[in-house]
């Protein structure tokens, strides 16, 4: 596909507005959407049930203005034409029009447009995140450098948006602002792993509609599901203090380890160690902050916190963990 041989051989760069191509990609989506979807019937209902309706939220921003834009089912304001803005990346898709605005994808800008969803303060907000944070070798081709800007570019918006969230939490949680005017919310970050395939296409693999790399997404995102929900198992269980529950999720072999700022244990398996450490202060003195949860490929991280024995001060840090078929194989306290 063009999206890899352009970075082997020499290719003109071909501007959708002189693609006839880009013109019938779009011409043909939009059929699509209007053969699967009744915009006018999900418009009607959406407006009727007012805040009580379900609420999907496309964010695009203005080709011109630079202004972002989250089109509100809500407002019925999702259409055949939103979708096909918030769709519409620039170097495949010529920009779209909508009430008098030309519009592209929003990863430009508020991508995705988390802080719209605040507005019913929810309890938690769940991040389904497709770049990926980290990468194990560092980009030394022309191609796997722009895979990776691409990956940054995508995340940059992202975590201005949850740092937001992560600053209000902070205020309440100082008392900067009052939980009378604000509230908790809890960010859970689910980073999805690379399958094989999209590791050797890079960017392009999201233009892959290969049935069985379809279903290789599907099959990784049931398992992370499935580590994802161990993991709030767990979570939930450390919360109540109860040391048993702790400890039945430890699997026999568990790594355990401490390393400042907390009392440093030495890395064992040793399963009396274990047993210390959930009942002596896992339990008892170290507890979850629930500012954000984050999955990411193989391992689970929370922010926690502690008092210092020694002058009562506050220590934060951070809890990593590792699950193998729901059984915690590994787990650190660290900074």
């Amino acid at each position: 596909m063009v999206q890899r041989t352009v970075h082997y051989v020499a290719m003109p760069s071909i501007s959708p507005y002189r693609s006839p191509a880009s013109t019938t990609a779009l011409t043909a989506l939009r059929a699509m959407l209007d053969r699967a979807v009744d915009f006018d019937d999900l418009r009607d209902r959406a407006v009727a049930a007012g805040a009580d309706a379900p609420q999907l939220l496309l964010g695009a921003v203005d080709v011109l203005s630079g202004g972002f834009k989250a089109f509100d089912s809500r407002s019925g304001e999702v259409s055949v034409d939103a979708v096909l803005a918030s769709a519409a990346i620039p170097t495949l898709f010529r920009s779209v029009p909508v009430n008098g605005g030309l519009y592209w994808d929003g990863l430009f800008s508020q991508n995705p447009p988390v802080r719209d969803l605040l507005n019913d303060l929810p309890d938690e907000v769940w991040v389904i995140q497709i770049n990926p944070t980290v990468r194990d070798d560092e980009p030394d081709t022309t191609e796997t450098i722009a895979d990776r800007r691409n990956e940054l570019a995508g995340n940059l918006s992202l975590y201005q948006e949850l740092a937001f969230i992560e600053r209000i939490n902070s205020m309440l949680d100082t008392g900067v602002i009052s939980s009378e005017n604000g509230k908790m919310i809890t960010v859970r970050v689910l980073e999805m792993a690379r399958p094989p395939h999209s590791q050797q296409r890079g960017y392009a693999s999201k233009l892959n509609r290969d049935p069985a790399f379809l279903q290789e997404l599907i099959d990784l995102g049931l398992r992370q599901a499935d580590e994802f929900l161990a993991a709030r198992g767990f979570e939930n269980a450390w919360h109540s203090g109860d040391a048993d529950a702790v400890l039945a999720y430890f699997a026999e072999d568990c790594l355990v380890k401490v390393a400042a700022p907390f009392r440093p244990l030495a890395a064992t398996t040793d399963g009396d160690a274990v047993r210390a450490l959930v009942t002596d202060r896992l339990t008892t003195q170290i507890e979850v902050n629930f500012n954000r949860l984050q999955l990411a490929r193989e391992t689970v991280t929370w922010k926690v916190r502690a008092t210092s024995p020694d002058d009562g001060s506050q220590i934060d840090g951070t809890a990593t963990v590792m699950f193998r078929g729901g059984k915690l194989v590994s787990f650190i306290l660290g900074p």
